[in-house]
């Protein structure tokens, strides 16, 4: 489909539909793109619940939406994607309480030195894919409460240089931080795609939607140490779009109704870099059923926790 409207121009938040009755959560959203995501979901009518690991930020985030547009529903949620207790707890607090239209996987790290969770995963895999499948597989139950539920997760175009090695999540050989996250983003991308696969012959199918927000100038796009955390700090600021375009891919991908799952959406610029929001194309390692079927069976193993897919 063709992300641009009669008139002119490509895709931008304005073009927004109304969102009443909708309600959307947003995981990191007290900065960079998930912070601008809530903003503008919240001002299109939308009930945001930011899901966030710091909660005094959150509420500080969600005072500040509900000045900036009243009557806006803004509430918190404290989750840490690295903890699974913590997961499991957002998780039934929300589900318990509401239907949710929309996920937005949005929350994620990088540039972090070596770590290992205690479920032996490298924090990257930890935080931006475990985390994320966690928490989706707990509000799938949510989410078919809704008339049209749908999932986005946010990768990044630095998945198609990431590769996934299953047999050691642990990056215990050859560690770097680059390398780790553009692998977290692969599996991210991998994650999404298999979820679209498999909701396909569901009973209440969740539509899952990919997004990219191309090179965008964010605080976790500046973080870093050394001669590469300088480098990466310089380039954000000379080179990258403003955190306002880089959300468009998965505004446009939590809000638009004719998207179908598998769908993925990012910049319409010169290499995906930046833009407005388009269907692009994932990496032939994404969409490989045979790496999606295993990343889902060790995902599961490492988190404990099942994909209940809704009968037929």
């Amino acid at each position: 489909m063709n992300a641009s409207k009669p008139g002119g121009g490509g895709w931008t938040a304005d073009r927004m539909a109304g969102q009443q009755g909708r309600t959307f959560v947003v995981t990191g959203a007290t900065s960079g793109l998930g912070l601008v995501t809530a903003r503008e979901l919240a001002a299109h009518g939308g009930r945001v619940l930011l899901a966030v690991r710091d909660a005094a930020r959150g509420e500080e985030v969600a005072s500040s939406l509900r000045r900036a547009h009243p009557g806006a529903e803004v509430e918190v949620r404290r989750v840490d994607l690295l903890n699974l207790d913590s997961i499991r707890r957002a998780a039934q607090e929300i589900g318990a309480a509401e239907s949710v239209d929309v996920l937005i996987n949005n929350a994620g790290i990088s540039m972090v030195e070596h770590s290992v969770t205690e479920q032996g995963a490298e924090r990257h895999f930890a935080a931006n894919h475990l985390g994320h499948f966690a928490f989706t597989a707990l509000l799938a139950p949510a989410l078919r409460r809704s008339p049209a539920p749908r999932v986005v997760t946010v990768t990044s175009y630095m998945h198609e240089k990431g590769e996934l090695d299953l047999d050691d999540v642990a990056w215990s050989r050859k560690y770097t931080p680059l390398a780790a996250y553009s692998a977290s983003k692969l599996a991210n991308a991998v994650f999404g795609v298999e979820l679209a696969r498999r909701e396909q012959s569901s009973s209440s199918p969740i539509a899952s939607i990919l997004a990219h927000p191309g090179y965008s100038n964010t605080p976790m796009q500046n973080k870093g140490s050394g001669i590469m955390g300088v480098a990466m700090r310089v380039s954000g600021k000379l080179f990258a779009q403003s955190p306002e375009m880089g959300a468009l891919p998965q505004l446009f991908a939590a809000t638009q109704p004719d998207l179908t799952g598998g769908s993925y959406i990012g910049p319409d610029g010169r290499g995906g870099r930046s833009g407005h929001p388009t269907p692009v194309q994932l990496s032939a390692a994404a969409r490989d059923p045979e790496l999606g079927r295993r990343l889902w069976e060790r995902s599961q193993q490492l988190t404990g926790i099942r994909w209940h897919t809704a009968e037929v």
